[in-house]
């Protein structure tokens, strides 16, 4: 028996889109599942030691919108982003805006973050992570991963993978609250 080619075809391609769907579904199906668990919940207090050495907890920051970015040197995303972060933190800061880095590399040193943070003219507070911070925050499956948390310290949004500056900026509006000043650029 005979099948028709144009009804093979047919068939190969439906089931080419239904993979490629089923794919794309299962890669948003993380985050998706992440956000709606965290959103508009108090974000987790932690204790993180800066590369300066000082202790930092998230409670510091109450009262200010906080971006809170998980990244690694070895993320080329993240090296894109951290200067972003960097003027929108100059911009906003007055506004109550802090950012805040927290490295997930595993054996880097202070002084290799250090050096790393300054060759990417970042000069907000990079804190040396914690498997327990990563998870308490729903897991940090891809980089560069960040959270906006609002001024009353609620989470607002989490975004894995990078996103445009003009994308961050409109996050980071809405931790600030809807009467922020546009402060110039």
């Amino acid at each position: 028996m005979k099948r028709d080619p144009v009804i093979i075809l047919v068939v190969a391609m439906v089931i080419a889109i239904a993979l490629v769907f089923g794919f794309q579904m299962s890669r948003h199906a993380p985050q998706a599942n992440v956000q709606a668990a965290l959103a508009g919940k108090l974000a987790p207090d932690f204790t993180l030691q800066s590369t300066d050495g000082k202790t930092i907890h998230l409670s510091d920051f109450r009262g200010k919108g906080v971006v809170l970015n998980f990244w690694a040197t070895w993320c080329e995303p993240c090296k894109i982003e951290m200067p972003w972060f960097e003027e929108l933190q100059k911009q906003y800061g007055p506004a109550g805006l802090q950012v805040v880095g927290i490295s997930v590399d595993d054996d880097a040193t202070a002084a290799d973050l250090t050096k790393f943070a300054k060759g990417v003219g970042v000069s907000y507070p990079i804190l040396m992570g914690k498997e327990s911070v990563e998870n308490a925050y729903g897991g940090v499956e891809f980089l560069p991963a960040t959270l906006y948390i609002d001024r009353e310290g609620k989470i607002v949004d989490k975004v894995f993978g990078l996103k445009g500056r003009g994308e961050i900026e409109d996050d980071i509006k809405k931790v600030l609250g809807q009467n922020v000043a546009q402060v110039q650029k």
